[in-house]
């Protein structure tokens, strides 16, 4: 008889014999397609060039632009000396214009007296007299402050034959045009013996004739603050050429507004 002798221990993975191993690294290389194996080497070298490339580019711009913030700043430079300039070539003009409107507000508030006196004289009754007329000056209702009327007041002092007259007169003299009507009034009005004239002082008779008597009166007005430049037709009639020749040229020329 035959007997079979299977040793399966060689069969194991322990005693299976390993490929001798050579020297050196054995590379294979695929032999399918190739073409993502060139998109990534391309990747690789063509993006650090580009990047390359765009920081070259990003620093030429950034020269060119410190350039023109630079010229920008000059330029800045340049505007804000002239806008310096212009601004105090404003001031002093402004200085000047404050000046020539403030001479010629006192200009167009004066009053020729000639003008004052003539409309006087136009006004009052012939039975009416002036003594003296006297000037008020401005009074500032709070101290430190302006006065609201700088043109002052006047005083009228004087005699008349009744107190009718006195009415008329104080009537006639509120239409002025050179007087406040609202601030024209009576201050005083009393009869008192009328001064004797001198031919009548001088007389050789003994008769003596006792003198009627007569009002002696006070009139307060304001002076009226309008403009000369309004009232350029009264003073025209009144006979102040000069002062309303130098009002129109004013107007002519735009200081005055007609």
């Amino acid at each position: 008889m035959y007997s079979l002798d299977v040793n399966f221990l060689k069969d194991r993975p322990a005693y299976q014999k390993k490929p001798e191993r050579k020297g050196g690294i054995t590379l294979k290389f695929p032999t399918g397609d190739l073409t993502l194996l060139y998109v990534g080497v391309a990747v690789g070298v063509g993006l650090p060039a580009l990047l390359g490339v765009g920081w070259w580019l990003l620093q030429g711009k950034i020269v060119e632009l410190d350039g023109q913030i630079a010229q920008l700043d000059q330029e800045s430079k340049r505007l804000d000396t002239e806008i310096g300039n212009l601004n105090k070539i404003k001031a002093e003009t402004n200085a000047v214009k404050g000046e020539t409107q403030a001479l010629v507000t006192v200009f167009d508030q004066i009053r020729p007296w000639s003008a004052m006196l003539q409309d006087l004289r136009d006004r009052i009754p012939s039975a009416v007299q002036i003594e003296n007329i006297k000037q008020i000056p401005p009074i500032a209702v709070v101290a430190g402050q302006p006065p609201n009327n700088p043109a002052g007041g006047l005083e009228i002092n004087g005699l008349a034959r009744s107190f009718n007259d006195v009415n008329d007169s104080l009537l006639s003299l509120q239409q002025s045009q050179f007087l406040k009507s609202t601030e024209t009034r009576i201050l005083t009005a009393t009869l008192v013996e009328a001064p004797l004239t001198a031919s009548a002082s001088q007389s050789s008779t003994d008769v003596i004739i006792k003198p009627p008597q007569v009002v002696k009166y006070t009139i307060q007005s304001s002076m009226n603050d309008v403009p000369a430049s309004e009232l350029i037709r009264e003073l025209e009639k009144k006979g102040t050429v000069g002062l309303v020749t130098r009002i129109r040229n004013m107007q002519q020329t735009g200081v005055i507004s007609k």
